[in-house]
């Protein structure tokens, strides 16, 4: 069977992957070395990921109102029994490091449309907020003045370039976001960047403004992480905004491998993977469930729906919601998902 989202081009980079399935990138998973595969692009992998059920509307991707889709509508979280045991799992579910904070009585400004979800019960260990006790959809007592708020550590800090997972370091502080100098900067305070954001292991801790030169303030320098710490600010620094560099000084990270899906969304199509300045294809040699789940977290999607290596999909359009149906060969075992 050809391959599912079709074929690639290029190099084809990674074979034999095999993923436990709690890597936080595929990188870290064992493969043969890059470049070496029997395969062909008729071979290329693909995932294929429930998109982000949840959301955080606010400022940034990683702060605002909790936001949940259903029923073809996106509508909030009332904020009974709201504690940090729920930002908790949110915040890594939409990998964005740990939470720093759970605001209730619409603390980003009331939301609209539905409010999904109430009473929700997390013990704080689950994956994602689907998986927390509730009474069930549309079952509240609530007002959008009651609308529940999240803020992950992951907002006060981003990469700015290519990908997610690789640019600029900026931070957030004084309600402004700045740059980081690169003295000092190295691999083990990129280590506690891309872990923060849900981005695997550093591939290269870059100076010298690789990625362009920021704007406004330079807020870090000298940074001095021992790589355990749960965000930047935690690391020893000069201060906040104390410093004698300039911009062409602004420091970059490469998390990772970049890692794309090439398909009909931003969470499913075929697996890609940039290495040595090119994009190439994963053969689907022993690819399985344990892969896409890396992928998909990878990508900040939702658990993963398929990983084809032979893979049938039905679509059925009713009343405006997307039923879905796999049927995914693996090995000489059959699995069938239905109504997911």
């Amino acid at each position: 069977m050809p391959a599912y989202f079709g074929e690639g081009t290029g190099q084809i980079w990674m074979d034999d992957v095999a993923c436990v399935g709690n890597e936080s990138s595929l990188l870290e998973c064992p493969h043969n070395r890059f470049g070496n595969h029997n395969c062909g692009h008729r071979e290329d992998a693909g995932v294929i990921c429930e998109d982000a059920q949840f959301r955080l509307t606010g400022p940034t991707r990683c702060s605002g109102t909790v936001e949940v889709y259903y029923d073809g509508s996106w509508g909030t979280v009332c904020d009974d029994a709201w504690d940090m045991n729920e930002a908790a799992v949110l915040c890594r579910q939409l990998g964005c490091g740990p939470a720093l904070g759970a605001p209730t009585m619409a603390h980003f400004g009331v939301g609209t449309g539905q409010i999904w979800l109430d009473e929700m019960d997390c013990s704080g260990s689950e994956n994602s907020l689907s998986e927390c006790s509730n009474p069930g959809f549309g079952i509240h007592d609530c007002e959008h003045s009651d609308d529940a708020s999240a803020i992950c550590a992951a907002s006060q800090i981003r990469l700015t370039g290519p990908t997610r997972c690789s640019g600029r370091v900026e931070v957030f502080f004084n309600s402004s976001w700045g740059t980081v100098c690169d003295d000092g900067w190295d691999l083990t305070d990129a280590a506690v960047v891309c872990r923060l954001l849900g981005c695997g292991l550093p591939q290269t801790a870059l100076s010298g403004a690789h990625f362009g030169e920021g704007t406004g303030q330079i807020w870090l320098s000298n940074v001095g992480c021992s790589g355990l710490e749960d965000t930047l600010t935690e690391c020893s620094h000069s201060g906040f905004g104390i410093n004698s560099c300039g911009q062409a000084e602004d420091a970059g990270v490469i998390c990772g491998f970049p890692v794309r899906l090439a398909g009909p969304s931003r969470c499913s199509g075929r697996v890609e993977v940039y290495h040595s300045q090119t994009w190439g294809t994963v053969c689907d040699d022993g690819s399985d469930m344990n892969d896409a789940e890396v992928v998909c977290r990878e990508l900040g999607c939702d658990r993963a729906h398929g990983a084809p290596r032979q893979l049938f999909m039905i679509l059925n359009n009713r009343d405006k919601e997307l039923n879905l149906r796999f049927r995914v060969r693996v090995d000489d075992f059959d699995y069938v998902l239905r109504d997911i």
